[in-house]
C-alpha cells in the first residue's frame, strides 16, 4: 500500500526564544517492509542529518536567532509491503539491548503480575501469547485521549486504567521485558480505512516490536487495536521507549509559555 503523509508541527511562544534545538525523527525508516518513495522536510534554522544507534534517521534542528514560533512540515509518500511480515533485525544494537528497563517502562508488581498471567502462564505459541497480552493491556488501560502526559510511566498508566497509545505500548513493553522478551517502542503513522479499526485510530500512532527468538525477527504488534502492524502502519522511529523515538523532542532557552499545534493527514495513494 502506498501512503501519502502530511505532518505539520507548530510551536508558538509568549516571549522570544533565544536558542532552540530540536531532534527530529520525522523521516520514515528505510526497512525491508517499507520503501520511501519521496520525502521532504521544511523547517527554519540549520539541520544536520545522522543515523542514531537504533537506526533512526534523525535531524538536529537548531535556531540561534531570537524567534517566537517554529513550524516544521514533513510530507511524502511511503510504500508499505504485505501485512504481517516479520522484520529482520537491523542496526548496530543487539535485540538484547531492548531488554533493558527505562524509567518509563520499569515494571512494578502489577505489571509483573500482568506479565505472569499472559506470558509465563499463558498457553499457545509466543505469538499467540503476545496478542493475548495486547488484549489484556487493552482491557486494563482503556484508550482515552488527553488522559496522560508524555512523561507518565507504564506503572502509572496501568494504575490509572486509561491512557493513549503511548501508554498502552509502554505497559506492553514493560510486561514483555519482565518475561525476558526484548521489546521496543515504535512511533509512526496509521492509515485509518474507516472500517472501525477500534478506539484510538489516529494518524499519529505508537505500537511495539516484540522479538521472536525462534524466528530471529521482530513482530510488530499494534496494542491499541490488538492486531499485527501491517500495510496501514508507516514506521518513523524505534527505541527503548517514547523518549528514544519521539518524532520531535528538544530544548530551548527563553520563550515563556509554549503552545503546540499538530496536524497529521494520512491517505491512501491512488492505485497505480
Amino acid at each position: 500500500m502506498q501512503l501519502r503523509i502530511l505532518h505539520r508541527t507548530a510551536y508558538r511562544y509568549d516571549e522570544p526564544v533565544k536558542y532552540s534545538a530540536q531532534a527530529l525523527r520525522l523521516t520514515p525508516r528505510r526497512e525491508g517492509q517499507q520503501r520511501v518513495l519521496s520525502w521532504a522536510i521544511h523547517a527554519p534554522g540549520r539541520r544536520i542529518e545522522q543515523v542514531d544507534a537504533h537506526g533512526n534517521v534523525t535531524h538536529l534542528l537548531t535556531l540561534e536567532d531570537p524567534h517566537k514560533e517554529i513550524e516544521i512540515i514533513v510530507s511524502g509518500s511511503v510504500e508499505v509491503a504485505h501485512e504481517g511480515a516479520l522484520m529482520p533485525h537491523e542496526g548496530p544494537l543487539s535485540p538484547l539491548a531492548y531488554l533493558a528497563t527505562t524509567p518509563l517502562t520499569a515494571a512494578d508488581p502489577a505489571i509483573a503480575a500482568l506479565s505472569q498471567e499472559y506470558m509465563r502462564s499463558g498457553s499457545g505459541s509466543l505469538r499467540d501469547r503476545l496478542y493475548a497480552l495486547a488484549g489484556g493491556v487493552q482491557e486494563r488501560v482503556k484508550y482515552q485521549k488527553g488522559s496522560t502526559n508524555v512523561d507518565d510511566t507504564a506503572a502509572a498508566a496501568l494504575a490509572r486504567g486509561k491512557g493513549v497509545c503511548q501508554d498502552q505500548a509502554h505497559v506492553f513493553i514493560s510486561a514483555c521485558r519482565a518475561a525476558g522478551i526484548p521489546a521496543r517502542y515504535v512511533s509512526g503513522y496509521l492509515y485509518d480505512d474507516g472500517n472501525g479499526n477500534g478506539d484510538g485510530a489516529a494518524a499519529s500512532h505508537a505500537w511495539v516490536d516484540a522479538w521472536l527468538s525462534d524466528s530471529k525477527a521482530w513482530l510488530g504488534v499494534d496494542v491499541t487495536h490488538r492486531e499485527p502492524a501491517g500495510v496501514q502502519h508507516c514506521r518513523l522511529a524505534v527505541g527503548r521507549d517514547y523518549l528514544d523515538a519521539a518524532p520531535v523532542r528538544g530544548v530551548r532557552r527563553g520563550g515563556g509559555r509554549e503552545m503546540m499545534d499538530v496536524d497529521v493527514t494520512v491517505s491512501k495513494a491512488a492505485d497505480q
